[in-house]
């Protein structure tokens, strides 16, 4: 997989995080930041594998 950079935000009921330069949605969530973190991962792994590499840009 790519280097990809996230973004990890803490909202009152847990954590988000979101790629960079991803084309589409893709989001993670966990009652911690590495949980979010591991999720986003998870996510853009399978964003990639469905829609192929050309759905992310370059960092």
């Amino acid at each position: 997989m790519q280097r990809a950079h996230f973004i990890v935000e803490q909202h009152p009921d847990g954590f988000i995080a979101y790629p960079l330069g991803v084309r589409g949605v893709v989001i993670g969530q966990g009652d911690t930041r590495a949980d979010a973190l591991e999720d986003a991962r998870s996510a853009l792994e399978f964003h990639i594998e469905t829609f192929g590499s050309e759905s992310t840009q370059s960092t």
